[in-house]
């Protein structure tokens, strides 16, 4: 392949990004016992971004013939002319980096292709049968699995020439409970990057199963909590949806450009001194996170990118375009979902780094509060504003853990959760590995942490 691509890349004029993606994606859910999705898409193509006169051009096509490609790399480079007659705003130049060369590949352990499809639709059918007959009270059960199979070829006109290979397997299971007209749902969902065996190293499909059963069950009994502003636990997956939705879009480079909350804020104290935050492409901490990006689509290796310093704001994410505007080095943020799509500034696995504490620690310094586990998703803006549901919470009252509860929503302003964070644990996990990020294209992302107390606001039943 890169015979062709520096063919072709002979007849560039000015920089060059030529970029050769292979993506597989296979699907298979199982729902009331019914196959209802088993699927094999495969895109593959070739992306041809150019500057020229301060101005990008770009062309793709699934065509992988010399002559299509020559093509395209005319269609970009008319395109960057014809735009650079107009735009205002022309870019400054493409900052140097730390580009790739050779080739890249995570750690992969029983790798999911020596896998027989066979053998992925009858897992998937057994443990949807398994909740579906858990219990009388589980009325519908959904498995699922996927997984992404990704090969790139990228070569630049200043030195980049990487050949990478990536495997992302996710699971999920789903399972509906009803009893007296009220209804519950308890899911759980896994995802990595690496293997078969890296899939399930912490949790069997059985025990995913079996905990979104007794979830859904639990919750049909389970009171409401009390509203208001209190003082909670978070678990890895919710510290890791504040640190990837509330925190991270609000230091990407573009968003930052676009007047997000942090601009200008670099040196500042903006949370906790217990609180470091990170955005890496390898896996940190814990293996096999599922958003690892050994190299970004611009050709550059990515690198532990340090946002949040014991409470400091010390740094935003970057493409080689942002970078250079800052006058600082890539971060490895830019990022395309497909071959067919411009790079874009995106995050890939973003934490809070552990602290010195234990979680039983943690929670004994509770008086009156919860033990939150288990994001549900939710939303937030640029002014790090949040609200996400939780999956599973629990009271804590004079340091102990007690009754579940449901219909728990949390939110509240980021920076200030941040700020009011008095404890972050040893414990460190992974907690998103099954996410995907929209921001205008889509990417496998990671988040996680430790286990950490701050203070948010519970949505809830008021006491009255």
């Amino acid at each position: 392949m890169f015979e062709l691509l520096e063919k072709v890349m002979s007849y560039a004029k000015g920089w060059t990004e030529i970029r050769y993606h292979n993506k597989l994606v296979n699907s298979i859910t199982i729902k009331k016992g019914e196959l209802e999705e088993s699927s094999s898409i495969e895109k593959k193509g070739v992306g041809i971004r150019v500057l020229i006169n301060g101005t990008f051009g770009f062309s793709s096509t699934s065509q992988l013939d010399e002559k299509s490609l020559i093509y395209a790399l005319n269609e970009a480079t008319v395109a960057a002319r014809d735009a650079s007659v107009s735009k205002k705003e022309k870019v400054e130049g493409l900052q140097s980096a730390k580009l790739a060369c050779g080739d890249f590949k995570p750690e992969i352990n029983d790798s999911v292709e020596s896998h027989s499809l066979e053998e992925k639709i009858l897992l998937v059918r057994t443990i949807e049968e398994q909740m579906r007959k858990a219990s009388p009270l589980i009325k519908s059960a959904i498995c699922g699995y996927k997984e992404s199979l990704d090969e790139k070829y990228i070569l630049t006109s200043d030195g980049a020439k990487a050949h990478i290979i990536d495997s992302k397997p996710e699971f999920r299971t789903t399972a509906v409970a009803i009893k007296d007209n009220e209804m519950q749902t308890g899911s759980q969902s896994i995802g990595v990057t690496g293997g078969w065996a890296d899939l399930f190293r912490d949790k069997s499909p059985e025990e995913l199963a079996d905990k979104s059963v007794k979830l859904s069950i639990d919750l049909l009994s389970a009171p409401y909590p009390e509203g208001g502003r209190t003082q909670v636990v978070l678990d890895p997956g919710i510290v890791g949806l504040i640190a990837h939705e509330a925190i991270g879009h609000t230091v990407e480079a573009d968003w930052v450009l676009s007047g997000s909350i942090v601009k200008d804020k670099l040196g500042q104290f903006v949370a906790s001194n217990l609180i470091t935050l990170v955005d890496s492409g390898p896996s940190q901490i814990e293996p096999y996170a599922g958003g690892v990006v050994l190299v970004d689509d611009e050709g550059v290796v990515t690198q532990r990118t340090v946002i949040i310093d014991k409470g400091i704001l010390v740094g935003y994410l970057h493409n080689r375009e942002t970078a250079k505007l800052f006058g600082v080095l890539p971060t490895g943020n830019a990022r395309a979902w497909s071959y067919s799509d411009e790079p874009i500034i995106r995050m890939r696995n973003t934490y809070i780094e552990p602290g010195d504490s234990e979680l039983e620690e943690l929670i004994s310094g509770v008086k009156h509060g919860y033990f939150l586990k288990e994001p549900a998703g939710g939303q937030a803006d640029a002014n790090a504003e949040f609200m996400f549901g939780v999956r599973e919470a629990y009271c804590i009252e004079n340091g102990k853990v007690g009754k579940l509860v449901r219909g728990v929503t949390v939110s509240g302003q980021a920076f200030d959760v941040l700020k009011s964070c008095d404890c972050v644990s040893k414990e460190f996990k992974w907690g998103l590995g099954s996410g995907y990020c929209g921001k205008t294209q889509r990417a496998k992302v990671d988040a996680g942490g430790p286990y950490v107390r701050c203070k948010v606001v519970i949505g809830g039943k008021q006491k009255g």
